[in-house]
């Protein structure tokens, strides 16, 4: 049986492009760039790809790039596009949690939920990030978002529904004080003109579990912002008015 994020995924490769939270590519790269001092030697490994929004745009700025998903569909999409800009990327249908690389990236990144936060359970939301872990060269860089727990026990579930709205979340819509999970049911059109009822279920993360989380996993130097689409910046501390935190980590 397919799980929510792969019935979503399955031919929705030209509207996952509209989605609004694909806007913020640009300033989301830049600091990215800023992060790796804009060395352009930087072997960087892009987790959840999708259509390859962040990996095509720095490896236009000169940046080797791997990028991997799960989705068949993301990745023609983003192969298609690469292609047409004459770009040499390598894109592969990998699980994010049974990743194959070993000590072999300078950075790695997860954006947008990519993967981690959409997993069944928390042990395998906990395996993305030790694949992410195990393709990290030693000193390297790990850059991720999360949904931030913050935000639903500081506001309410009506909040996080008006939030939500934008992506068709309408149902159902509930969160989970014991497990700190978000459920809902919403209603899409692929780009076949399919009707889907998807039953959605995310992980949020306090930030002191991410932290914990990190360290079990070797790394250190771990910082958390606040993140804003499109304009990832040091200067924005985390808050319960942030949707997503922002990770920063270096590994050990």
């Amino acid at each position: 049986m397919k799980q929510w994020y792969e019935e979503l995924f399955e031919n929705y490769a030209i509207k996952y492009d509209q989605e609004g939270f694909t806007h913020g590519t640009i300033g989301e790269c830049d600091f990215i760039e800023q992060e790796i001092s804009y060395n352009k030697k930087t072997r960087i490994l892009d987790i959840g790809c999708g259509t390859g929004r962040h990996s095509i745009e720095l490896a236009t700025r000169g940046y080797p790039v791997v990028g991997i998903d799960l989705s068949e569909s993301l990745l023609n999409r983003a192969k298609e596009k690469a292609l047409n800009k004459n770009l040499p990327l390598d894109f592969y249908q990998y699980d994010a949690r049974k990743l194959p690389f070993v000590d072999e990236f300078d950075l790695v990144y997860i954006m947008c939920e990519g993967g981690f936060c959409l997993m069944e359970t928390d042990e395998m939301n906990y395996q993305i990030l030790e694949s992410a872990a195990q393709a990290l060269k030693s000193g390297g860089l790990f850059i991720f978002t999360a949904l931030n727990a913050l935000y639903p026990l500081y506001h309410s579930v009506k909040d996080l529904m008006d939030d939500n709205i934008n992506s068709g979340k309408t149902e159902n819509h509930s969160f989970d004080l014991m497990t700190f999970r978000e459920s809902s049911i919403f209603n899409i059109e692929d780009d076949l003109g399919k009707k889907k009822t998807i039953h959605c279920n995310e992980r949020y993360y306090v930030p002191s579990e991410i932290t914990w989380l990190l360290k079990t996993l070797k790394f250190e130097k771990i910082e958390i912002f606040g993140s804003n689409l499109g304009a990832f910046s040091r200067n924005d501390s985390l808050s319960p008015d942030n949707y997503e935190m922002l990770v920063v980590a270096h590994k050990i």
